[in-house]
């Protein structure tokens, strides 16, 4: 993964209204820390910022005063209705040590006909040097039938890269596609043992006021034989 060079500036000014103005300005207010060096409070380019937190784990090279450090998002604060990064925590990374990610994991191919294919674990933690992250961990599901599963000790991992997850935790799932009987006939029992009940529809009314006109006038007919016989 290439590095996303940023350039920020100091700041002296906290609370909320020096970060509402920070952010008027189109701007991020944000802080350095890590490797035993004294927190840094800094703002950056907003657009810019945006841009590159798009990508997962993305290796920033922070440039401050004329100085840079790597530095990984650590925690992004965004706006819960607004398309708006509030702040953002980094924590500086050198280019010899490995850190700890969860990377995506993206799955492609095609299973066997007639299953589904359920990603269990959208991503699997791994030790990774901080200038190879890789951008996703890739499974092929290609051909595979159903009631194959792939924990995480079955990826094939990036060189260099080390499982921190669970071993055993799944991360791919296939089974057999449902039939749409089988689907209607599950809700069904479920509905029952729920004690849901839905309303009789206009067609399941009308059906059953024929078959109540169809079973009356058999009776009707039955009673009329009854008649001619005596």
């Amino acid at each position: 993964m290439s590095e996303i060079k940023l350039v920020a500036e100091t700041r002296t000014q906290f609370g909320k209204g020096a970060a509402r103005k920070i952010r008027r300005d189109h701007k991020i207010p944000a802080v350095l820390y890590g490797h035993g060096a004294e927190p840094v409070h800094i703002t950056l380019p907003g657009h810019d910022t945006m841009m590159a937190l798009k990508t997962a784990n993305a290796l920033l090279d922070i440039e401050v005063d004329g100085k840079s450090q790597l530095a990984l998002a650590k925690d992004v604060q965004r706006d819960p209705i607004k398309p708006v990064i509030e702040h953002v925590d980094l924590v500086v990374v050198r280019r010899d040590e490995k850190v700890t990610v969860d990377v995506p994991v993206h799955v492609e191919g095609e299973a066997a006909a007639e299953t589904v294919v359920t990603v269990e674990s959208q991503t699997v933690q791994l030790e990774v040097l901080a200038t190879k992250i890789p951008e996703n961990v890739v499974v092929s599901v290609e051909g595979l039938p159903a009631g194959t599963q792939i924990p995480a000790s079955a990826l094939e991992l990036p060189e260099g890269a080390e499982l921190v997850a669970d071993p055993e935790l799944l991360v791919v799932n296939i089974t057999q596609q449902i039939t749409a009987e089988a689907l209607e006939s599950e809700l069904a029992e479920a509905e029952a043992e729920a004690g849901i009940e839905h309303d009789e529809s206009d067609e399941e009314a009308a059906e059953a006021q024929a078959a109540e006109a169809q079973a009356a006038e058999g009776d009707d007919d039955e009673a009329s034989s009854g008649l001619d016989a005596g």
